[in-house]
């Protein structure tokens, strides 16, 4: 499961972890430790995919997710990631997923308040 955060990335998988815990993975340093807290032990492994890891237990990644949606007060997601770094890589993704999407994003014009009805020039 990827996980896009206004702040942070993560895949979370069942993978080399215990029967009660998920693999958390993200790319990018201080992610796991910003959502998950401090105390979590996050490892790197520079023969994976993935830099950094932590196992944490299922119930926990459960409970901080649901606080994350819980914090959700954005209108456009894209618009609330501040760095330029994790806002143009889920740009790339945002793009490429908009490809599987049949019709594309944006193929029909938007309705106006007016109940889609263009105003006309006086």
């Amino acid at each position: 499961m990827w996980i896009m955060m206004s702040d942070a990335f993560f895949s979370i998988v069942e993978k080399d972890c215990g029967p009660d815990e998920l693999l958390v993975r993200a790319r990018r340093p201080g992610d796991i430790e910003k959502v998950f807290g401090r105390h979590v032990e996050v490892e790197r492994d520079y023969s994976a995919d993935y830099l950094f890891r932590a196992k944490i237990a299922r119930s926990e990644v459960a409970e901080v997710l649901e606080s994350e949606v819980d914090r959700v007060e954005y209108p456009n997601f894209k618009d609330s990631v501040r760095d330029k770094e994790l806002h143009d890589a889920y740009m790339g993704v945002w793009t490429e997923m908009a490809r599987v999407q049949h019709p594309g994003p944006y193929s029909k014009p938007r309705k106006n308040n007016n109940g889609g009805k263009k105003k006309e020039k006086k």
